[in-house]
């Protein structure tokens, strides 16, 4: 079975005052795409590895870690996408292995070399190529989001279907400056991409 293995850690984790506040955060988000020890943990103290089971729904996953943590003030993600098989499955994420473990360890070493913040390792490389430059186009968008921007793309990813006005209503701003913050984020835009990512995994 085809899955995806995510494996990041946190930009500026040592800058922030409060360490426990953003691993509040980053457990809280790994929670709600999966169960602990079996399909994420955390590690060194701002890494993590998560496995997601419908490998197409990857970069959509790590948009949404993206947004929760640069709703912190000053951090940020890298994160390594790998496609591929589980060969063997332990109790624990940190104990199990595959091509999708392998391909996302080769990216994660790669992502200060190349200065990214995002690139994935399907095991196409005409594939690999065309979805990593997307990236690139998309992190122009996704490392300049403000806090306000990280936090309501936040939202709308946790609640789909409520409209501009129930999402303000959430954190106490007016619809319209929902919409502008969604604007400013380019969120409909990465929701087409996200669209094309899927379709594009599928086909492995």
């Amino acid at each position: 079975m085809m899955i995806s293995i995510l494996t990041g850690d946190i930009i500026n984790s040592r800058a922030a005052k409060a360490p426990k506040d953003y691993l509040k955060i980053l457990r809280k988000t790994l929670s709600l795409l999966g169960k602990e020890n079996e399909r994420w943990e955390i590690f060194r103290g701002d890494s993590f590895q998560l496995e997601i089971e419908d490998a197409e729904t990857a970069f959509w996953k790590s948009l949404y870690i993206k947004a929760a943590l640069k709703s912190i003030k000053g951090l940020d993600v890298r994160i390594a996408i790998g496609v591929g098989e589980k060969s063997y499955r332990a109790k624990s994420i940190s104990e199990s292995s595959g091509s999708a473990f392998i391909r996302s360890g080769e990216m994660f070493e790669l992502l200060k070399k190349e200065k990214t913040n995002l690139l994935i390792h399907c095991g196409n490389k005409q594939l690999n190529r065309e979805i990593n430059v997307s990236f690139k186009l998309a992190l122009i968008a996704m490392d300049n989001w403000t806090q306000n921007s990280a936090e309501v793309v936040k939202l709308s990813i946790e609640y789909p279907d409520f409209n501009q006005q129930e999402l303000g209503e959430k954190i106490g701003i007016k619809q319209n400056t929902v919409s502008e913050r969604q604007k400013r984020a380019f969120l409909e835009e990465l929701k087409e991409f996200d669209l094309i990512f899927r379709e594009k995994i599928k086909k492995l």
